[in-house]
């Protein structure tokens, strides 16, 4: 590890602002670290320097945007926030690329831009880029450091923060700690889980998954130079760091405030639920991983405030909560976490036009604490996995087993009336499970020229966009773009058909045929005129009074909001008692999403009137 204590000319004292910070924060480091290492001060002192070092490096510019972060500490969950992620080079080849083509990210009101890993991977197969070599160098292909800074410096006079993502759980084979410790490096031999023989790696397998059972089954591989079994939870090329070394954390906090200072506002935290392993469970969402993600938040809030991080725990919905804090971790971990749940429940409600799994599903997650936010979404650059708890299918006299089976036969199209195009992922057939590839446009119909696949499309963004949160759009979901029929032609994608959904963006943009960009600007303009949709509001998920509308309440201080959802292709209707629970007059409530052919028609009947695939946000006037 490089040494924590910079060297050359001696330190000048600490700003008087940092100084205030790490007395503030001192004790929400010290507090994680004495649950993972024997001396939690020593590694607290290694930490402290780092972080005075990358303090008296930060560039001024980014010192005022901290100073704007901490006075609006909530920027990211006003009903204004939109998140928009991409791969740089498939939207617009270069970093430089992507900042001449800012126009349309600001057009589209995005405030958070989610460019997937640049930093620069080992040669192919990368993982799509998640193998990294080196954390402090992009890609050569993309720019350099200087072309990042520069987008960022552009983002960020838009408004716009930019996200990258941080591997924790591994780096590649070539990355330099790695091959150190093939070189014989015994200090750099434990940055990593390494076994002399199969007898440790035998037992943990006793309890370990397979995350690719397809083309890297099990969790350890064998390296001749290293004349030992080292552990790989994803692919051979990637090896699991040991982060019980504090050496780990230390090197992570330099990465993490080197980006900062070059202008990165947000860490998405990729891989962290495997970060910690524990012999007898599957090594996911230990105890540890949030002592961790405490720790380098807190080395973050000290040097570089204006820094948000967002866990990529891709878990299931009883482990997901604990990913934004709860307990003595609450407020003081990651800003951010994918809600997952809630994009596979919305995927489910379409195939089975029915909100009650859902419903049930939903209520079962506490409120997130009312700092953070969950990133809702509905499409990402992965593959959809049916995260289909049997307890939540068993209480709404559901089969989970069956249920999984159904959603990947619908959405790769082989259940019968399906209107989806989709294709299966790393089908295991011990455990059944088979996810699910393709994009959003290609899985609600529109490939198959689906009638009514438009409103789908619009539907489900008006729940992402309704629920509370940051809503994020995957690139391309605003144009409709399909399933690419030549997304096996490129060299190294062919074994991974995730590529299928990864398009290129087509410029110069083609006309909004489908009225897909309209109807989403309709929603976006109605969304940033609505304070309950602030993300620190409360989100209730309603008993359904129609099997086929999902009920969705958001108290506010300037009143209530109804978000009515109807998943069916049919006509369906909310009674008046529901909006007088809410204390809303039917005769004078507003539908904030009116203007459109499936626009909701409020007081018909004393109630809500909703046309097939209809939305509606329900306010007094």
């Amino acid at each position: 590890m490089t040494d924590a204590t910079p060297t050359g000319p001696s330190r000048s004292e600490p700003r008087p602002e940092l100084v205030s910070r790490i007395q503030r924060w001192r004790p929400d480091l010290l507090a994680p670290l004495a649950n993972l290492y024997p001396d939690p001060e020593s590694v607290a002192e290694r930490l402290l320097a780092i972080v005075e070092q990358a303090d008296a490096e930060r560039p001024d510019e980014l010192r005022t945007l901290d100073a704007r972060r901490l006075a609006e500490p909530d920027w990211f969950q006003q009903p204004g926030a939109l998140g928009y992620a991409a791969y740089a080079d498939r939207f617009a080849t270069t970093l430089r690329g992507v900042q001449e083509h800012a126009d349309h990210l600001s057009d589209l009101g995005v405030t958070y831009l989610h460019l997937m890993p640049l930093l620069q991977p080992r040669p192919a197969p990368n993982d799509g880029g998640y193998a990294v070599q080196d954390y402090r160098t992009v890609r050569s292909d993309l720019g350099s450091m200087a072309d990042l800074a520069a987008l960022a410096s552009d983002l960020r006079g838009r408004g716009i923060a930019l996200c990258l993502d941080l591997v924790l759980n591994h780096v590649a084979k070539e990355h330099a700690w790695a091959a150190a410790a093939r070189a014989g490096d015994e200090t750099k031999r434990a940055y990593f889980h390494v076994y002399d023989d199969r007898t440790l790696p035998d037992a943990y397998e006793q309890s370990l998954p397979e995350v690719f059972p397809d083309f890297a089954p099990g969790n350890f591989s064998w390296d001749a130079d290293l004349d030992g079994w080292v552990w790989t939870t994803f692919n051979d090329y990637q090896w699991d760091l040991n982060w019980a070394n504090p050496d780990v954390l230390c090197e992570f906090a330099e990465i993490i405030l080197a980006l900062a200072n070059a202008g990165v506002e947000v860490f998405r935290l990729d891989a962290i639920a495997f970060t910690w392993k524990r012999l007898g469970t599957h090594c996911q969402n230990q105890p540890e991983v949030h002592d961790l993600t405490q720790a380098l938040r807190t080395v973050a809030r000290m040097a570089a405030p204006a820094v948000v991080f967002k866990a990529e725990a891709i878990v299931g919905p009883q482990d997901l909560p604990a990913y934004l804090g709860v307990g003595d971790h609450a407020g003081k971990v990651s800003d951010l976490a994918y809600h997952n749940s809630l994009m596979v429940q919305v995927w489910s409600m379409l195939a089975a036009k029915d909100v009650r799994l859902a419903t049930h599903a939903l209520q079962q997650l506490p409120q997130p604490p009312s700092t953070t936010a969950w990133i809702t979404y509905l499409r990402c650059h992965d593959d959809i996995g049916w995260a289909i708890d049997d307890g939540d299918a068993a209480a709404v006299g559901v089969d989970g087993f069956g249920h999984r089976r159904f959603l990947s036969d619908w959405y790769s199209g082989d259940f019968p009336g399906s209107w989806a195009q989709g294709l299966v992922f790393q089908e295991n057939p011990q455990t059944g499970d088979r996810r699910i590839s393709g994009s959003l446009a290609s899985l609600a119909g529109l490939e198959l020229g689906d009638p009514d696949a438009v409103h789908r499309i619009l539907l489900a963004h008006a729940v992402i966009l309704g629920f509370g949160g940051l809503p994020v759009l995957w690139m391309g979901d605003e144009l409709g773009l399909l399933n690419d029929p030549h997304w096996a032609s490129e060299p190294g994608h062919a074994a991974d058909n995730r590529w299928v959904h990864r398009q290129r963006m087509p410029w110069p943009l083609p006309p909004d045929s489908h009225g897909i960009r309209a109807g989403l600007d309709r929603l976006l303009a109605a969304r940033r005129a609505l304070p309950h949709l602030h993300a620190a509001v409360p989100t209730e998920v309603w008993d359904p009074r129609d099997p086929g509308v999902l009920l969705v309440v958001r108290r506010h201080s300037s009143g209530n909001l109804l978000g009515a959802y109807n998943v069916t292709p049919d006509d369906r209707f909310v009674p008046g008692e529901v909006l007088a629970w809410l204390g809303l007059d039917p005769m004078t409530a507003v539908d904030h999403l009116r203007g459109s052919e499936r626009s909701a028609r409020v007081g018909v009947g004393g109630g809500v009137a909703l046309p097939a695939y209809a939305a509606a946000w329900v306010t007094a006037p």
